[in-house]
């Protein structure tokens, strides 16, 4: 039976300034990625390397700007998880006063060791967005 991964990260920015670190290849390299090519509209690319170890491959399958993000997901390599095998979804919401509460939903995963692993990785990488997006430094990427 697939597993998903859910999560929430409330951050301090803007849903467009948010929704840029999700998708402009620069602002991802800030926190997630070492590189990355990112064709946000539906049947575009989403390549990322996740510090220089792990390649990432995709196809968005939804982008309205500013609000939600769709992309199969999956790993260069990686039988359990090969590209394009999973589906990541992003929703982004205006809170009230500002600020962005980000709701993401893996699902897909093949078994309940690469739920936990995915969910760790997702949280790791969502603190880091949160303190990118908000305009800090989230430092260099324990993870990597």
């Amino acid at each position: 039976m697939a597993e998903t991964v859910r999560s929430e990260i409330e951050i301090a920015a803007p849903q467009a300034t948010v929704f840029a670190f999700l998708t402009d290849p620069d602002k991802i390299m800030r926190w997630l990625a070492s590189k990355a090519t990112v064709e946000p509209h539906p049947g575009g690319i989403y390549l990322v390397d996740v510090g220089g170890k792990s390649l990432a491959r995709g196809e968005f399958t939804e982008v309205i700007p500013v609000h939600r993000l769709a992309y199969s997901f999956g790993w260069e390599g990686r039988e359990n998880v090969p590209p394009g095998s999973t589906l990541i979804e992003i929703d982004l919401v205006e809170k009230e006063g500002g600020g962005t509460l980000l709701r993401l939903t893996h699902s897909g995963l093949p078994d309940e060791a690469e739920r936990a692993s995915h969910e760790k990785g997702w949280s790791h990488y969502m603190r880091r967005l949160a303190i990118a997006a908000a305009g800090g430094d989230p430092g260099p990427d324990t993870m990597a």
